[in-house]
């Protein structure tokens, strides 16, 4: 009986080769980026895995423009009504003054809430939620919108709760595991930054 070629193994063993070099072409074009730039539709993917593998850095710049780390008090824990105590800081600044994105990631949600009045909720490294609350007017950003930091997420306002206070960013972080964590020691570290 003669031989006969199985072409369909044939062909499978000729395309392994290019099948190798499509995948690690798509796997470089995929790659995840510098932090300082948006990913590409096609980097997403990975840009998210890299967020959960990235850890926060130990210091942040002060997320309103123009105040520097001294400027800042500790307003963490401080009793709110209801009982409830403050899971944040609060930044006082001139109404209308930009609040930016103190680190890179993407917009989980842009809203309101009873207490935080408008509020940008970001996705950061090592998957903090980063919440930015009482704006005056939201930045050009949506849910989904991968930002760098210093994007401009919003104005400085007094919405919510905060109607009868002096305008500030109350700016938070919530940790998974550990929920809210004090911004505090990671905006005023030696190293820390203002824009």
């Amino acid at each position: 009986m003669p031989n006969r070629i199985d072409h369909s193994r044939h062909l499978r063993s000729r395309l392994q080769p290019i099948g190798y070099v499509l995948v690690v072409l798509l796997l470089s074009a995929c790659a995840p980026t510098d932090p300082q730039q948006r990913p590409s539709v096609w980097q997403q993917p990975l840009a998210y895995w890299q967020l959960g593998r990235e850890p926060l850095p130990a210091q942040l710049p002060v997320p309103v423009q123009g105040i520097r780390p001294a400027q800042l008090g500790d307003t963490w824990g401080a009793a709110r009504s209801g009982g409830r105590q403050h899971q944040g800081i609060d930044i006082f600044a001139k109404k209308g003054t930009p609040v930016l994105a103190n680190t890179h990631g993407v917009i989980l949600s842009v809203g309101q809430n009873s207490l935080g009045g408008q509020v940008v909720w970001l996705l950061g490294p090592d998957m903090t939620r980063h919440y930015y609350a009482h704006l005056s007017e939201y930045g050009s950003y949506q849910a989904g919108d991968w930002v760098i930091a210093g994007d401009i997420l919003g104005y400085v306002g007094n919405t919510g709760n905060a109607r009868t206070t002096p305008p500030h960013l109350h700016y938070g972080i919530y940790r998974n595991g550990q929920g809210a964590i004090n911004p505090y020691p990671l905006l005023t570290s030696r190293s820390a930054t203002s824009r």
